[in-house]
């Protein structure tokens, strides 16, 4: 048996997923039920109960395959970036509409109807796919349907497959969003979930927590004498930590130093991170 990685395989000694038969060792093997997260956001927790630590993030829309139903909680993997873990099967439901849009501003309301004053039914996040069904327009605001009959902006949407240009202009859009450990959405992000959500709107599908992007995302960089060939877009990693350069000079990082998304200064980064954490780890291109 080879070594897997369990955030990225899903396998207990009880259960496991079916495609891994001859690889890990358990009890018995299941095929995932497809299924869809029907929720704004969808915590998804390291063990099932809601004392859990949270791992990650799953948004509206994001399809996953079921491998447990218990007590209320579903185990289970996404299938946009492989992750393994638990949520409340509250949040679930079948893939009913092929999604044809996905929101593209950092958040976006619902409403029960084509019109923007009537009281919200919902919110969603960057990142989460809709099915538009029809369209309406209201004293000149114009409107998606949704097949549940609410209604959303239509300027906060996009075609699905029509990626935006620059993933870094992306991650900027979402400056003065909170810090929250292991978020992934546009109300609370963390540094990963920050360039993870970025790339996927730029049509770039990448793997979730900061290690693995470490490993995987595009090339090795060597960044030079005094850092001089970094470039806007570039990733520095320090150990449990990413950002995104946006110039030679600056960085925009979901930190738990401001809270927020934010800018900063490389080098003053280095220099206050150094103090806790030491110097950057490594350096990639996409």
């Amino acid at each position: 048996m080879t070594a897997r990685d369990a955030r990225l395989h899903a396998f207990r000694s009880d259960l496991a997923d079916a495609r891994l038969k001859g690889e890990v060792a358990a009890d018995r093997f299941v095929a995932g039920r497809p299924a869809r997260i029907a929720a704004s956001v969808a915590d998804v927790r390291k063990a099932p109960s809601a004392d859990a630590g949270v791992n990650t993030q799953l948004l509206f829309g994001d399809d996953v395959l079921v491998f447990e139903d218990v007590e209320g909680w579903a185990w289970l993997q996404a299938e946009r970036d492989g992750y393994v873990g638990y949520v409340a099967d509250t949040v679930l439901s079948a893939r009913d509409h092929a999604p044809t849009h996905v929101v593209s501003v950092p958040r976006t309301f619902l409403y029960p109807g084509p019109d923007l004053r009537l009281p919200l039914s919902g919110w969603l996040s960057m990142g989460s796919a809709v099915t538009v069904a029809g369209a309406a327009e209201t004293r000149g605001t114009h409107y998606a349907l949704l097949p549940s009959g609410e209604a959303v902006i239509s300027g906060h949407l996009r075609p699905v497959g029509e990626p935006a240009a620059d993933y870094v202009a992306v991650a900027e859009t979402f400056l003065g969003t909170p810090y929250l450990w292991g978020g992934a959405s546009g109300f609370g992000i963390d540094c990963s979930g920050l360039v993870q959500l970025a790339m996927h709107m730029a049509g770039r599908q990448v793997l979730r927590d900061s290690d693995m992007q470490a490993a995987t995302i595009g090339e090795p960089l060597e960044a030079g004498p005094d850092f001089a060939e970094l470039r806007r877009g570039d990733l520095v990693f320090w150990k449990g930590h990413v950002a995104i350069m946006t110039d030679p000079e600056t960085i925009i990082h979901a930190n738990g130093h401001t809270m927020l998304v934010s800018r900063e200064g490389f080098k003053e980064a280095i220099a206050r991170i150094g103090y806790l954490y030491g110097g950057p780890t490594g350096f990639r291109r996409p």
